[in-house]
């Protein structure tokens, strides 16, 4: 097949050097499978006969940390000065995996064909030769033959992912590319090859030796990536992937709503998953996973908000994300089911009343603020927003939001404290009345900003050096 291509001034560069030397080189992988799909590629990677060490010859700014295994990352300017990584990769063949990842075994070789035969699906297994291609520098359209020896074209038309060879033995090699072909499945909006899916069922011992944070980084690739993530996310499942790194939300499986739901816990997460904004989807994932434990088998699932806060963060523990990222979804979780009072327009004067009583003042708003950080109100509108929208059932009413985000842009108007850093009095002024630093400063300080949000114009240091000599 011969393919329209563009291939980016850097990348000619790194191929013409390699060809003028004599050497062999092929753009292969990921980017070739883009290209035929109509995407722009993200990374473009070559092969080729040339060893490291001439590589590192011919490329003197380089990065060959990876030259033990034939891979170096060639420094390259664009035309505009900018410094780009591109990956170089001799022709090589693989075996002794260890820890489920890692070849102990590396041979170089002279074959293209080996070396793609060693790729994981193949759609990834292309090639196209660039010594017969215009290397001059220009980025415009060339039109170039495709070396597909595994037939990945074919799967990219059939909309199929497919191992290379024999699938068992290539998900052996290395645990991730199971979890590999469920994102792709799902980011393609593809099938997996039954011989192929039932491979990956066949290789959890092999997944199992991953580390969480490279299975982290593949399930968050999938999540952010995909049109739909639940494909993917029922492909996990279905071949027992999920178990390995998310348990917890396999027990929701089944858990019936009885009330204000028309879908079981598990479904409803992945709904709610499927519509929310990338900065939420994990969160959206993973915001009811508390109702398993709060189950009361009559539709009802008290507090499950916040044990679903402490699941979560175990959860995001054991994946290995960052401590800041834990403790911000464990807070949106733990906020979601707020509900603000609002007037509507067909409402019943009794009804107008009812809610004239237990509307928000300007002090519940800012100890809102206070509780869910400013700087996570947004976020957490957009996990309420999915939440409700994904529920067919639910009466929730979206100007509940718009109400509330009205009310919080006049409390941030006015002149307030929402943490201990905003208020009129130290630490240090404490300590010139005799507190002691420690907690019971701490303390104290807590108990002045809780005075201080209730009535912003206590904030005072006069005022709250005199509550504080009270509280000592």
């Amino acid at each position: 097949m011969k393919l329209q291509v563009t291939i980016p001034d850097y990348v000619q560069k790194v191929a013409k050097a390699l060809v003028e030397e004599g050497f062999e080189c092929y753009l292969v992988g990921g980017a070739i499978k883009d290209m035929v799909l109509g995407n722009k590629p993200h990374d473009y990677d070559l092969a080729t006969d040339a060893l490291p060490d001439e590589m590192i010859n011919i490329f003197p700014k380089s990065v060959a940390t990876g030259a033990k295994f034939g891979t170096i990352l060639a420094l390259t300017p664009d035309s505009k000065g900018e410094i780009h990584e591109v990956e170089v990769t001799t022709f090589r063949s693989e075996a002794g995996y260890v820890d489920g990842r890692w070849p102990s075994e590396v041979e170089f070789v002279v074959e293209i064909d080996k070396d793609l035969g060693r790729r994981d699906f193949t759609f990834n297994a292309m090639a196209i030769d660039l010594s017969v291609a215009n290397l001059d520098g220009s980025i415009q359209e060339q039109i170039l033959g495709v070396y597909d020896p595994f037939n990945g074209l074919t799967d990219l038309n059939l909309k199929v992912v497919r191992a290379v060879g024999t699938p068992i033995e290539r998900f052996k090699e290395d645990g991730l590319r199971a979890m590999r072909a469920c994102r792709l499945a799902s980011q393609l909006e593809f099938e997996i090859e039954e011989e192929t899916l039932q491979a990956i069922k066949k290789s959890i011992p092999v997944v199992e030796m991953v580390s969480m944070e490279r299975i982290r980084d593949e399930f968050m690739k999938l999540l952010l990536n995909s049109p739909k993530p639940s494909k993917g996310i029922n492909l996990l499942k279905d071949t027992g992937l999920l178990g390995i790194f998310l348990p917890e939300l396999l027990e929701t499986v089944g858990v019936e709503q009885k009330l204000f739901h028309k879908y079981d816990v598990y479904e409803h997460s992945l709904r709610t998953c499927d519509i929310a904004e990338d900065s939420v989807k994990l969160v959206a994932l993973l915001h009811d996973l508390g109702k398993v434990r709060t189950d009361t088998k009559d539709g009802h699932f008290y507090g499950h908000d916040s044990v679903g806060a402490e699941i979560a963060g175990n959860v995001m523990e054991r994946l290995k994300f960052p401590k800041e990222e834990i403790e911000k979804a464990k807070k949106l979780i733990e906020n979601h089911m707020f509900y603000y009072p609002h007037i509507t327009e067909d409402m019943e004067e009794s009804e107008k009343e009812r809610v004239k009583l237990n509307e928000w003042s300007d002090a519940a708003v800012r100890r809102f603020l206070r509780r869910v950080g400013e700087e996570n109100i947004d976020d957490l509108f957009r996990l309420r927003l999915a939440d409700a929208m994904s529920n067919p059932s639910s009466e929730y009413d979206p100007k509940e939001i718009a109400k509330l985000q009205a009310h919080i842009s006049e409390v941030l108007q006015q002149d307030m404290a929402l943490k201990i850093s905003d208020l009129r009095i130290t630490g240090d002024d404490l300590a010139e009345i005799g507190i002691e630093r420690g907690p019971m400063m701490g303390q104290i300080l807590e108990k002045l900003l809780d005075i201080v949000i209730e009535d912003p114009l206590r904030n005072k240091k006069e005022y709250l050096l005199e509550e504080a000599e009270k509280m000592m």
